[in-house]
């Protein structure tokens, strides 16, 4: 999804709200960057990992879990 319609699916105070209610933390520099960065505009990287294994490009090794993003 692009940013411009992901600004177009949520506010960025609601995604604040959102975020805060899972227990996420989040700093931005305004609302509007907050939307375009929402969790749903991205890919599932389970699938993503998935497509490229049964492609042949990859195997998975591991599996990692952020503990932060940081954007800039």
């Amino acid at each position: 999804m692009s940013r411009h319609a992901a600004t177009r699916q949520i506010r960025g105070t609601a995604l604040r709200d959102q975020l805060a209610a899972a227990g996420i933390a989040v700093r931005a520099r305004s609302d509007r960057g907050l939307a375009e960065e929402a969790p749903f505009a991205y890919k599932d990287v389970d699938e993503v990992v998935a497509t490229c294994e049964r492609a042949g490009l990859a195997r998975r090794v591991a599996r990692l879990r952020p503990l932060g993003v940081v954007k800039g």
